[in-house]
């Protein structure tokens, strides 16, 4: 253990934090988890898709003990008006390959199983303990203060989510802004395991990711998902927080017009109410991320900004996971020097430029501007519903060139606003 008592305390025991203890422990410090759920994961209510790459290179076939709920080989994106929908669904056996594979998960489950890892590890964990704020000496951090008592590190890891106060507080980092984070609310409805493989065409552990834009979000920047649990659906929209107020339905009004849908309603019929909750989430990508690491601190996971939202793409779990690894991997390299200042620190920094979350950040980075335009949740679902109605509806009038009536609903909104915003969204993405 260090002179000033731990090796590293790392604040929020999700998966960056915990990921970052594991690390750690595995490499024989001394380090203090600290949560302030009464245990790991409790107070993370979001169910999602944990992309496995990460994890894997950290445990092995970590799917194998694990709590996942499917191993998903089913995309569906669908663009909805409030009374149709047109649906695209990609299923392959390459989703599933191992390496490139993922897991819908319930995060409560995943996260106090990731957290019970690092303290088999070798972690001390405090779970149900609130840290009111970081002890700051001579401009480095040293430790942290937990009811009025002292607790002192080399290094202390922030992975306390997307609303870092204890970084706020110490003006560590910039206040997060509403445009760079969304509101994520979330049901679940209880299902027997085989009304929802036959329902969603599953069998065995597989599982189906579906992602919707248009009405869902009542026009505003935002969208629904689904995602299939064992025997359990977990479904919900993700809005963004600045323009919620602006929107003529309150959140609840438009999750029961979401999941009351003719395309959504049935995939959750005699479903069982379970949970309701809801949350915040980073929100901007590479323009949300601030400061990284700085003198005895080190920041990761929602706390530092790391999440990518791209439309049919949704991903925060992996990156959260390697920021903790890469985190801990910085540490270590500052115990060999025993030197925990910034200039040894930045060694993280380094790992994330080389990293994929850095790459993936940069490479999207102009998508959240483009996603700012309300013809991508208003005009261009109800354009792409109106020509397949011109396609497939037969009502005995003279027919008319398809091209003629494509025409028409592309003129409706602009060919010139076509061109515009599929140069921007090619550039984008």
């Amino acid at each position: 253990m260090s002179e000033n008592g731990f090796d590293a305390i790392i604040v929020g025991g999700g998966l960056a934090g915990s990921t970052a203890a594991y690390v750690l422990a595995q490499e024989g410090l001394e380090v203090l988890l600290i949560e302030r759920g009464n245990y790991g994961g409790s107070k993370n209510m979001t169910g999602g898709r944990l992309y496995a790459h990460s994890l894997e290179k950290i445990i092995p076939s970590f799917a194998e003990e694990a709590p996942v709920e499917r191993r998903v080989v089913k995309e569906r994106i669908c663009m909805m008006t409030e009374q149709d929908a047109v649906t695209m669904d990609y299923h392959s056996p390459r989703l599933a390959k191992n390496g490139s594979d993922s897991y819908v998960v319930m995060r409560g489950e995943f996260d106090r199983w990731l957290f019970e890892k690092a303290e088999e590890a070798g972690a001390v964990t405090a779970a149900g303990i609130r840290v009111d704020e970081l002890i700051i000496e001579n401009n480095r951090v040293t430790g942290v203060i937990c009811g009025g008592e002292e607790m002192k590190a080399d290094v202390v890891i922030l992975a306390d989510g997307v609303n870092s106060l204890l970084a706020e507080k110490a003006g560590l980092r910039e206040r997060v802004k509403p445009s760079q984070v969304a509101v994520g609310v979330k049901e679940v409805y209880g299902l027997p395991k085989e009304v929802i493989e036959d329902r969603f065409g599953l069998t065995g552990n597989e599982g189906a990711a579906c992602l919707f834009a248009g009405s869902p979000s009542n026009g505003l920047v935002g969208g629904g998902f689904l995602y299939t649990n064992k025997e359990s659906i977990s479904i919900g929209l993700v809005l963004g927080l600045e323009h919620i107020g602006e929107s003529d339905k309150t959140i609840d009004e438009m999750l029961t017009a979401f999941t009351s849908h003719p395309e959504v309603a049935p995939l959750i019929k005699d479903g069982k109410l379970l949970e309701r909750s809801g949350h915040v989430v980073p929100e901007a990508g590479l323009s949300m991320v601030s400061t990284l690491y700085g003198d005895g601190f080190l920041i990761c996971g929602d706390a530092a900004g790391f999440c990518l939202n791209i439309g049919y793409m949704v991903r925060g779990m992996d990156l959260a996971i390697t920021s903790g690894e890469l985190a801990a991997k910085a540490v270590l390299e500052a115990k060999k020097r025993g030197n925990f200042s910034a200039s040894t620190l930045k060694s993280y920094k380094t790992m994330l430029d080389q990293s994929f979350i850095m790459n993936d950040l940069d490479v999207y980075k102009n998508f959240p501007g483009f996603m700012e335009n309300p013809r991508i949740f208003n005009q261009y679902p109800a354009m792409l519903a109106d020509i397949m109605a011109d396609m497939f509806v037969i009502d005995g009038k003279p027919a008319v060139p398809l091209r003629k009536k494509a025409m028409k609903h592309l003129k409706a909104v602009g060919l010139m606003n076509l061109a515009k915003d599929g140069l921007k969204g090619v550039k984008s993405v």
